[in-house]
């Protein structure tokens, strides 16, 4: 195995809280060189206030990362040059459809799916992209979206949690978008980007986000990537037994424990026991 890079990536939304820590804890556990990476594609939400905290809590709890912060909001030519490399290869499509018509067609679509004409899907892929626009020729300009087609394909890989895992992403979402109607970047697109071009082996994050993994190697092959990276994807703290911790959840705020007088070592025991973490959760 080569040498093991990873990311620590959170989005300035918000303050650090438990499900936060515990992608600390298995980012820096699995070793190597941990790159800080700013997730502030969201021009909307991100508030730099945020950030600043996020960077004094880090420091605060010891994960000092061996490179960054690197902020996505400073990326653009980078992402530019990506979905470019991606147009030349006549892949790159506007689309003018908003949200509740993808969510109108999708739940039509996955009707036709659970009838017998088609397997059945899952809630969770039931936002599908149906294609509206892919034939359009729409100019692209000011208020579209912008997707990238993806073809059927069958995405093969290894978890370093859950073991052998395949995917399909063009039946789970469709063509994927990549810039949003409001020209900002998505999460998908910028950080498979990211992930490629800073060289990172190893992604380490949640539960929540395994489904959307082949649709990044998809993504990252098509952008001329030859060797994958490596996914791990660690159990997540939930508030219920459906829903998980969020940046609204203020009891678990990482700021509001060390105000109780918290230690860090103990807030760090604390997110371990609730995320039931132990060694051998990662298998690399």
């Amino acid at each position: 195995m080569g040498a093991i890079i990873t990311r620590f990536a959170p989005a300035p939304t918000g303050f650090l809280h438990l499900g936060h820590v515990v992608n600390a804890i298995c980012t820096w556990g699995i070793g190597g060189r941990v790159l800080l990476r700013i997730e502030d594609h969201d021009r909307t939400r991100s508030r730099r206030e945020f950030e600043t905290a996020i960077l004094e809590d880090l420091a605060w709890l010891g994960f000092v990362a061996h490179e960054g912060p690197v902020r996505q909001s400073e990326r653009a030519n980078t992402y530019r040059d990506a979905l470019d490399a991606l147009r030349r290869q006549g892949l790159v499509y506007a689309c003018d459809c908003s949200r509740s018509e993808i969510a109108q067609a999708a739940t039509a679509d996955l009707k036709v799916r659970t009838t017998g004409v088609a397997p059945a899907f899952q809630a969770s892929d039931a936002l599908r992209y149906p294609g509206t626009c892919r034939e359009r020729g729409l100019v692209e300009g000011p208020g579209l979206g912008l997707r990238v087609r993806l073809d059927p394909s069958v995405e093969t890989f290894v978890d370093g949690r859950h073991g052998p895992q395949e995917q399909r992403p063009y039946e789970q979402c469709g063509d994927l978008l990549v810039r949003d109607r409001d020209g900002q970047w998505t999460y998908q697109f910028a950080a498979t980007v990211d992930d490629y071009v800073q060289g990172v082996t190893h992604v380490v994050r949640g539960d929540d986000l395994l489904a959307s993994t082949g649709r990044q190697l998809q993504l990252a092959r098509l952008l001329g990537r030859v060797d994958p990276a490596r996914f791990i994807h660690h159990p997540l703290i939930m508030k219920t037994g459906a829903q998980k911790l969020s940046k609204s959840d203020h009891d678990s705020g990482v700021r509001e424990l060390r105000a109780q007088g918290w230690t860090p070592g103990q807030v760090i025991a604390h997110a371990q026991a609730r995320a039931g973490l132990d060694s051998t959760i990662i298998r690399l």
